[in-house]
């Protein structure tokens, strides 16, 4: 038989360990039982290592790694990972090749600093590694065994799985728009209004928003509603009408002690609708169209006194002016003759005087 330079064969009678035969040719052991071993390979053997390892030559060809419970070790080869060793004995031969070993312990999910963050990927070390991705426009909250740790920023994170488990809750730092729709509230004078009401907010502390309080979006609703039928219930109907505007500077000031509680920062709200029932609907469309008419009508008369000044004034100047009087009868017979195909006049008479007797005579006719 043939063993190769890059192989060991451990030796064995009858189950017991006798030695390592070297590279090379050797006549067939027939009552002996051969091992083969690529030197480049964990050592992985039928036999006892602990009776392996008390022969002087095999430790002197070997190394041996030992990892703990709770624990496992990074193998890497001229400094590339090769395998995760788990809890255990590991029997490596000795050869060209340069051998380290990094202790992990699992017992603790963060992953020091010391450890080149691309190896983490690799397909060895996936049953062993948890990832978490924070966008750019949240922040993470960290939890190891559901218990609050830190606040993670924008980027990629790993961890180790172990005893302890790992969760990191994503807070959304962008502004997101809060709707209170459908609100029945009563008046001062029990008009019953329905209301929609906008708010748009941002999370400024993730801690408050997420950990220090129990669904905060849904208290934050409700300090909406009590705001808003604070204010609305403190009103007549057409005083609310009036200070509908007033209605979002009201609310934005009673929410002013919840922002820091909450975690949050309001930044606009508004009134959207108000949605009256049906009687009150009518009688104010009434009312408007009331107001409309009067004030058409208000105008109606102003242009009305003004057209009659107007004309008051111009009959003064023509009675103060005569010159005045002729241009106008001018423009009178000038209109008039548009409709006239032919005028036919005779004497030595004036000519205008001629055309407004003619013109005159015409009108009194018909």
């Amino acid at each position: 038989m043939y063993i190769r330079f890059d192989q060991k064969v451990l030796l064995f009678k009858h189950g017991k360990f006798i030695k390592i035969l070297k590279p090379g040719f050797f006549l067939n052991w027939k009552s002996y039982t051969l091992e083969y071993h690529s030197v480049f390979e964990e050592l992985h053997t039928a036999g006892d290592p602990a009776e392996l390892l008390a022969d002087e030559t095999f430790r002197n060809q070997t190394e041996t790694v030992t990892v703990s419970a709770g624990h496992i070790a990074l193998y890497f080869e001229d400094e590339l990972l090769k395998d995760v060793l788990t809890p255990g004995q590991h029997i490596f031969w000795n050869n060209s090749r340069a051998k380290t070993f990094q202790q992990i312990d699992l017992n603790n999910p963060e992953i020091s600093t010391d450890i080149d963050r691309n190896i983490l990927t690799a397909d060895v070390l996936k049953p062993y590694v948890i990832s978490y991705g924070v966008e750019p426009y949240e922040k993470g909250l960290l939890y190891f065994d559901k218990q609050f740790i830190k606040i993670l920023e924008p980027g990629n994170y790993f961890f180790w799985k172990g005893t302890q488990s790992v969760n990191v809750i994503k807070a959304d730092m962008r502004a997101r728009q809060l709707e209170i729709s459908g609100q029945e509230i009563l008046t001062k004078d029990k008009v019953l209004l329905r209301l929609n009401f906008m708010c748009r907010y941002k999370i400024t502390d993730p801690v408050a928003a997420l950990v220090s309080n129990a669904d905060y979006e849904n208290q934050l609703y409700v300090c909406f509603q009590l705001a808003l039928r604070e204010y609305v219930g403190t009103l007549l109907f057409d005083e609310l009408l009036q200070k509908k505007q007033e209605i979002n500077t009201f609310v934005m000031e009673t929410l002013k002690p919840y922002q820091t509680q909450f975690g949050i920062e309001v930044l606009s709200c508004g009134l959207k609708d108000i949605i009256l029932p049906g009687e009150i609907r009518d009688i104010v469309n009434q009312v408007l169209i009331a107001e409309k008419k009067a004030q058409a009508n208000i105008i109606t008369r102003r242009e009305e006194t003004a057209s009659t000044r107007s004309l008051l004034n111009t009959a003064k100047l023509m009675e103060e002016n005569p010159l005045l009087l002729k241009l106008k009868e001018l423009e009178y017979v000038d209109k008039m003759s548009e409709k006239i195909s032919q005028i036919s006049i005779t004497g030595g008479g004036q000519i205008l005087d001629q055309l407004k007797e003619l013109l005159t005579g015409n009108l009194s006719q018909k």
